[in-house]
């Protein structure tokens, strides 16, 4: 490895920055890749790009499909930013942690998001838009909004999907996202940007109590980040 990759290397790791290194077998050739950039003496090609920028974010690291390329993934733990100090946020922390997530709460209403409630859990009190913002959600981040209210639904779901989240939904019944897809709209959102949302937040289980709602979000995130199919429920299939 030459020094000015190793150099790039560690850099990325103290900044917790995800990345991968991505070295030709047979010439020796390498390339740093990250979200946004490619360096190093090993020129990629989009499809390649594409593909490691997959595998940074399902943290796989292994040869690509011309057998002749290796990808290391060097990555920290992903992330799941909820949105909301709710019992369903109480209830689907120790999920999202025992899968492996480094979580953060976001509420700007202190009585909610307390020590007390989330001991041992980073919490922000700041405006969830701004909170957002400065946590800079990658491809390695799920945005998770449960607060059912939409002064901090609304601004919290335009900076997620400002970002490269692998993962955005809201908590809601159908009759409550058709509402927040008009103000959304009317916020000049387009429809694809808008159906990166999932709502009603979660695979649909008939989940009725907190704990069983965590269950159905910490699921679908899982299909979602895992690239699994979405199995389409036998009523919606025959609809």
């Amino acid at each position: 490895m030459k020094r000015s990759l190793f150099v790039e290397l560690r850099a990325a790791r103290e900044r917790k920055r995800p990345i991968a290194m991505v070295t030709d077998l047979e010439s020796g050739a390498q390339a740093l890749v990250d979200d946004k950039e490619s360096l190093g003496d090993l020129t990629l090609d989009k499809l390649q790009l594409v593909t490691v920028r997959e595998a940074i974010g399902l943290d796989k690291s292994g040869k690509l499909a011309d057998g002749k390329t290796f990808v290391q993934v060097y990555a920290q733990p992903p992330r799941m930013i909820v949105v909301g100090a709710v019992h369903v946020t109480q209830a689907l922390l120790p999920m999202a942690q025992t899968a492996g997530y480094d979580v953060i709460v976001v509420d700007p209403r202190r009585a909610w998001a307390s020590e007390d409630r989330f001991p041992g859990v980073t919490l922000m009190t700041d405006w969830p838009d701004e909170a957002i913002k400065m946590l800079k959600p990658d491809q390695r981040s799920a945005i998770v909004v449960l607060t059912h209210d939409p002064k901090l639904d609304d601004p919290a779901l335009l900076a997620a999907l400002d970002s490269r989240a692998f993962y955005i939904g809201a908590l809601g019944s159908k009759r409550t996202h058709a509402k927040r897809v008009e103000r959304l709209a009317e916020l000049g959102l387009n429809e694809r940007a808008i159906g990166r949302i999932h709502a009603p937040i979660g695979l649909p289980i008939n989940a009725k109590s907190p704990a069983e709602i965590a269950i159905s979000i910490m699921a679908q995130v899982t299909q979602v980040r895992r690239g699994a199919p979405r199995r389409v429920p036998d009523a919606e299939a025959a609809a």
